[in-house]
């Protein structure tokens, strides 16, 4: 029921998931009539691999997250979590309200012994393939130890999702310079190399999207911020280059004759298929959809669960986390 868009589009990425991936079954957690009256019209009512769910409640995309948690206990978000509890399914995917479905993913799921807060992770696309960053706005405020925390989390995700066997770690900062930063980045930068993981050091933020590292590590302020800045820039790119394109014949030609070139340039930067973070550190999978997301999208999250599920990524992080323990202190909690 969340995002821009409800059914019409959780539905119609539903319909495309069961054509994809034939070993897979979807229950959609909604309003019952909404639901299955959009699952009808998309001629879906005979699909054995799907059912639906009802839920009597929606949170809205504005609602404050201690609300819906508290007086929001038959939300489609509450319930399609309570399911992954209850070990009716396996991952929960929603386009809701980021904010609540954090607060409530980790009420009823807890957090991973040795995990102090849950962290969003999504894949940003880099000159030679993708990187992961953590955190993307869940936490605001960090410690040293939840940076760590950070870099077990997203070194697991890389090495299950890419089948990457020693992935590369960054810790986001103003310089690469060990002198650079704030003293919880010092810290934590030091924690971190204490480690096994493979720890490249500070990057800056011209370093992501070459692909220096395969995961980057910041703050949920940071992280957010830098997200949102290259999503800004990734769409004046594209804009710019439609705008001189159509500025006379002669560039409407040159545009024609680069076409597949300018196709190109337009998956990559399309973030549609990138949809779909991780909130990572939970005992059960959750992924968070963007809410403005369309069929493609919203479709693209789904794949990304299925491929947590088939990965086992929370129980990795449990037995990754547990030789980190004597260096992450609950303190910061």
């Amino acid at each position: 029921m969340g995002g821009d868009h409800g059914p019409e589009v959780t539905v119609a990425a539903a319909q495309r998931a069961l054509q994809s991936f034939k070993d897979i079954e979807l229950v959609l957690v909604g309003q019952k009539q909404a639901v299955q009256q959009e699952v009808n019209r998309q001629g879906l009512e005979q699909e054995s691999r799907l059912k639906v769910q009802a839920a009597s409640e929606i949170v809205g995309m504005d609602e404050l997250p201690a609300v819906a948690l508290k007086k929001k206990k038959d939300s489609s978000m509450r319930v399609a979590i309570n399911l992954v509890k209850e070990g009716v399914v396996d991952a929960c995917v929603s386009a809701g309200n980021t904010g609540a479905l954090m607060a409530t993913s980790k009420f009823v799921l807890k957090t991973i012994p040795g995990i102090s807060r849950p962290a969003i992770c999504t894949s940003l696309p880099t000159i030679n393939g993708h990187t992961h960053m953590l955190d993307l706005g869940a936490n605001i405020d960090c410690s040293p130890e939840h940076l760590l925390q950070f870099a077990v989390m997203g070194s697991v995700l890389a090495q299950s999702v890419d089948d990457n066997p020693d992935p590369s770690i960054g810790l986001l900062n103003i310089g690469s310079e060990a002198i650079k930063g704030n003293e919880v980045v010092k810290k934590a930068s030091q924690l971190i190399e204490a480690t096994e993981l493979n720890y490249a050091g500070f990057i800056e933020g011209d370093d992501i999207y070459p692909g220096k590292v395969d995961v980057v590590v910041a703050d949920g302020f940071v992280g957010n911020v830098s997200l949102k800045t290259a999503e800004g820039l990734a769409l004046l790119v594209t804009t710019v280059l439609k705008k001189e394109f159509k500025r006379s014949l002669l560039s409407k030609l040159v545009a024609l004759i680069a076409l597949p070139v300018l196709n190109a340039v337009r998956h990559t930067l399309d973030p549609r298929q990138y949809n779909g973070a991780s909130l990572l550190g939970l005992n059960g999978i959750v992924i968070k959809s963007h809410g403005g997301a369309d069929v493609d999208s919203f479709f693209n999250a789904i794949k990304i669960a299925s491929i947590e599920i088939d990965k086992s990524v929370p129980e990795q992080i449990t037995r990754q986390i547990q030789q980190y323990l004597p260096s992450i202190t609950e303190k910061s909690a």
